[in-house]
């Protein structure tokens, strides 16, 4: 398996080892565009691969906090009460970069900015560019491509 992200379109394609297409999601990407440094806000671009898969087994729309479960189910009366958090919800698929000086090491790695593929509220638009730089998807989505996808699949951002 195989996921491609592009940024333009918004799109993640997930192939199988012939190159075949076995699902595409609509996504959101980086409000800031594409980028690779930290603090940037930005969504890195270039191989990446899934280091960690995160939350299997947890409920739809589980809030997480530093990569651990608070707790809490997503909600509209959550959302309404803390209205400026940055909601990480469902799974967490968190990515590490394949090249050195682009997405990995020193400045620009992709896996110390906290770069994930995960869920957000599904009232958020997908489509358009939104994030901080995180790849998000409905939570739908992010729960069946878990299920798909392990720690040696590759993701190319670009």
């Amino acid at each position: 398996m195989k996921l491609l992200v592009d940024l333009p379109s918004q799109t993640m394609t997930l192939r199988d080892a012939e190159g075949a297409v076995v699902r595409r999601y609509r996504v959101s990407t980086a409000l800031n565009g594409p980028g690779e440094y930290k603090d940037s806000g930005c969504t890195p671009r270039g191989r990446h691969r899934i280091r960690a898969r995160i939350g299997g087994g947890l409920p739809i729309r589980s809030v997480f906090v530093g990569r651990r479960p608070t707790g809490e189910i997503w909600s509209e009366a959550l959302s309404t009460a803390q209205p400026a958090r940055d909601w990480i919800l469902s799974r967490i698929l968190w990515l590490s970069g394949l090249e050195p000086g682009c997405n990995r090491l020193g400045e620009v790695d992709s896996m110390q900015r906290y770069i994930y593929i995960h869920g957000t509220p599904d009232s958020e638009p997908m489509g358009e560019p939104r994030s901080h730089g995180c790849i998000r998807m409905r939570n739908r989505d992010v729960l069946e491509l878990f299920e798909l996808v392990d720690t040696a699949t590759q993701v190319d951002i670009q």
